[in-house]
């Protein structure tokens, strides 16, 4: 079953690579007394994600900021070594958190998982969210193929 707006995010770990090396955060602590917007993706460095899903989010990232949003994680089914090196290739410059869902848990718990087949298997679809102190407020998923409603441009027009 899907999340829904106004339900709490799921328990669960996230995962992260910093100068010192991969690191682990609970949902319940990231999530924790902020508002965030959190979008993910199927893949880091494919096509669509990589052109214009995470350019948007760095590109508008002052005026999220403005806002009242506390932090904009980038979620992928990818491992923390690769969300890291996407992000620094992308120049998201400590604005973005590149968030690992390695195992396709969190995607999971949410309901937002599916199998795009033998070229990526199981990942996360695309989607974005605004969670205020670890409820989600709005809630925006794609249809499969679709960059519409999880854009940078959606979510600041939601705040």
């Amino acid at each position: 079953m899907t999340i829904k707006v106004d339900e709490t995010f799921p328990s669960g770990v996230l995962r992260f690579k910093d100068d010192e090396g991969v690191k682990e955060i609970k949902t319940e602590e990231y999530f924790d007394n902020k508002i965030v917007v959190l979008f993910a993706v199927p893949g880091a460095f494919t096509p669509t994600c990589s052109a214009k899903h995470l350019p948007g989010y760095i590109r508008l990232y002052d005026q999220m900021k403005a806002k009242g949003v506390s932090s904009i994680g980038c979620m992928a089914v990818n491992d923390p070594h690769v969300m890291k090196a996407w992000g620094d290739v992308s120049g998201v410059d400590g604005k973005i958190d590149m968030l690992s869902d390695s195992d396709c848990s969190i995607s999971k718990s949410l309901g937002l998982d599916m199998n795009f087949g033998k070229v990526l298997g199981h990942r996360s679809k695309r989607f974005a969210m605004i969670v205020d102190n670890k409820v989600i407020t709005h809630l925006f998923v794609e249809e499969v193929g679709a960059f519409e409603v999880s854009t940078a441009e959606n979510i600041l027009e939601s705040l």
